[in-house]
């Protein structure tokens, strides 16, 4: 007659350990899927309420621009909805705050040194192009990058630079100016070879709120094509572009404005490789 066998306690035992560390381990991947997916939802969060700026923006909805500052000042870490050409100069009755929730942070921005995105009224635009990247604060491996291209477009793929085969002429000059301009008294000065001088009143060449004038200036018989507007004017900087493209000008230029006698805002050899400039307001000088 057979005798039947049950399960000795150190076989139960054995069994029962099994499966509480399978149920651990399940319950911490099932922890870990949640915080993974709420680091995605964020970053969905994110790219909409940019969207949504670039959106005001091209609708010039209330007459503005608008952008999306990120706050890592404070705890937990926030991104702010504003109108305006500039956090600093924002409406703060505009304001959208959201917060990020405080398993995430931000953890780089990159868009130009002022943590803030603002789009361009007529095109979408941006001059904040760059990426925001965020993390798992528990676990930094775990990230989300969004990039923004200098387009506006918005998303989880950097953009595809292509290879620059160019020869530069300096073409487009752009840069910061930090003192405030006498708007109705004050004038951009063009001296072209140190000798033909044009001098372009900034209150004659308003456009809405900007500066922009785009002439030609003959010197010695020849004709130098060149475009200066801004991007921001007193607001609380200015920040300004100068076009001169190498195959409308072949005399040295400088460019300097009344009210600023430290020096030049920007300075072109005639060929246009080297570009210079002298003011002691002048940052952010750069040259395409």
């Amino acid at each position: 007659m057979l005798q039947k066998k049950g399960f000795s306690l150190i076989e139960i035992l054995v069994v029962l350990g099994i499966l509480a560390i399978l149920g651990l381990i399940s319950v911490s991947f099932f922890v870990f899927l949640q915080k993974e997916s709420r680091l995605s939802n964020v970053s969905e969060e994110i790219i909409s309420v940019l969207k949504v700026a670039q959106s005001k923006t091209l609708s010039s909805q209330e007459d503005s621009q608008y952008g999306v500052y990120f706050n890592t000042a404070v705890s937990p870490h926030q991104y702010i909805l504003f109108k305006g050409s500039s956090y600093p100069s924002r409406d703060t009755a505009f304001d959208e705050i959201h917060l990020v929730p405080d398993i995430t942070e931000f953890f780089q921005i990159n868009t130009g040194g002022n943590n803030e995105i603002v789009f361009d009224r007529l095109t979408g635009s941006t001059e904040n192009s760059g990426n925001i990247s965020l993390r798992l604060a528990e676990d930094v491996s775990q990230t989300k990058i969004i990039y923004i291209t200098n387009s506006g477009a918005i998303g989880y793929e950097a953009a595809v630079i292509p290879s620059d085969t160019r020869s530069k002429d300096s073409r487009h000059t752009n840069f910061n100016y930090n003192r405030a301009i006498a708007i109705d008294t004050e004038n951009i000065v063009l001296t072209f070879d140190n000798s033909v001088i044009k001098e372009i009143p900034i209150i004659q060449n308003l456009s809405g709120s900007q500066f922009y004038w785009e002439g030609s200036v003959n010197v010695n018989g020849s004709d130098q094509v060149i475009k200066i507007h801004s991007h921001r004017l007193n607001d609380p900087d200015t920040q300004f572009c100068v076009h001169r493209d190498l195959r409308f000008n072949n005399k040295a230029l400088e460019v300097t404005i009344s009210g600023d006698e430290t020096g030049s805002l920007a300075e072109y050899s005639a060929n246009g490789l080297i570009t210079n400039y002298y003011s002691i307001y002048v940052n952010n000088f750069v040259w395409q």
